[in-house]
């Protein structure tokens, strides 16, 4: 693969047996953005991590954001833009407008930016997702002009989801880069 992956970790950074953790291994060009604190986020400071990643990365980039990251890559992509962001997965997005969805540490992370990203997306969601309803999702992923994919009943799709290596998952990036490379 010549893209790098941008792996982007949400609220309380991505555990042992999450996906995400799974991709860094089974993908070569993976890379992760490290967060000052995962447990308490401030929107400025994670702004400067991804920021930092994305400036420090080779080539073209595709971003694979879970949960509170997806807001994040909503915030960063209102004031930048930049070539070298190809196209992004948006897993699970968190509803961090609606205190019944998300904790209050995300609070800062609102309201979430809802204009087009310049880059193809598609958003990933579960129909049982605790952090958002799939209406929520599918709404976020019509502002960002995004591809809108329910995937079942599989929780928040991170470490308690059972997951893996998350074939399902893999090949919706598989379909997005291919979707990048006939539209390049």
């Amino acid at each position: 693969m010549k893209h790098t992956i941008l792996i982007v970790p949400g609220l309380g950074d991505s555990g042992e047996t999450h996906w995400q953790n799974y991709w860094l291994q089974h993908f070569e060009t993976a890379q992760k953005v490290v967060q000052k604190d995962w447990d308490n986020p401030l929107l400025k400071d994670w702004l400067e991590s991804l920021n930092s990643s994305i400036e420090s990365a080779e080539g073209e980039i595709i971003i694979v954001a879970h949960s509170l990251a997806c807001s994040l890559i909503s915030h960063w992509s209102k004031e930048n833009k930049i070539d070298k962001i190809v196209g992004a997965l948006l897993v699970a997005p968190a509803d961090v407008d609606s205190p019944a969805h998300t904790p209050e540490q995300t609070r800062n992370f609102s309201p979430i930016p809802l204009l087009k990203l310049d880059f193809p997306t598609v958003v990933i969601t579960s129909s049982n997702d605790p952090y958002i309803s799939v209406e929520r999702a599918e709404f976020l992923a019509e502002k960002w002009g995004s591809t809108f994919i329910n995937i079942g009943e599989k929780g928040h799709l991170n470490s308690e989801s059972k997951l893996e290596y998350w074939p399902e998952g893999q090949e919706i990036l598989q379909s997005l880069l291919e979707f990048i490379e006939r539209n390049q």
